[in-house]
């Protein structure tokens, strides 16, 4: 899947959540979408969250 695909594919269960379910629910899938992206690249290595800074 590329990105422009992934991105439709979000916007569009975004939009399902917000006719269907309300601001609520809208809101509720994108937390929760954000926080599935975040663990999803954590576990792929895109992203590693113990980085330190320099001194």
């Amino acid at each position: 899947m590329n990105a422009a695909t992934t991105g439709l594919a979000a916007g569009m269960v975004l939009g399902f959540a917000g006719y269907f379910g309300g601001f609520w629910a809208f809101l509720l899938v994108l937390v929760l979408g954000a926080a599935g992206l975040i663990v999803g690249l954590v576990v792929q290595g895109d992203l590693d969250l113990r980085t330190r800074r320099q001194r």
